[in-house]
């Protein structure tokens, strides 16, 4: 999979590996439907910062989840 390329499909997998690394209890925060695929950059590039820095602490994921309600469409 080229996470490279903005696709829906792509945009689901990000959001769905987001939620498991963030640990989110409430998975719809993150529904692919949600997101504009306009914004799959930005998503890719918290995506990305979440990947290589491996485990966040609870702050950093509070913070991380606040970006990306600011790219969600609903």
């Amino acid at each position: 999979m080229d996470l490279s390329i903005a696709s829906e499909e792509n945009l689901k997998h990000l959001l769905n590996d987001l939620a498991v690394r963030l640990q989110v209890v409430n998975v719809s925060l993150l529904d692919a439907e949600d997101y504009d695929l306009e914004k799959y950059d930005d998503i890719k590039f918290l995506y990305d910062i979440v990947v290589k820095k491996g485990k966040l602490s609870t702050l950093e994921t509070q913070a991380f989840l606040e970006e990306l309600a600011g790219v969600r469409i609903k």
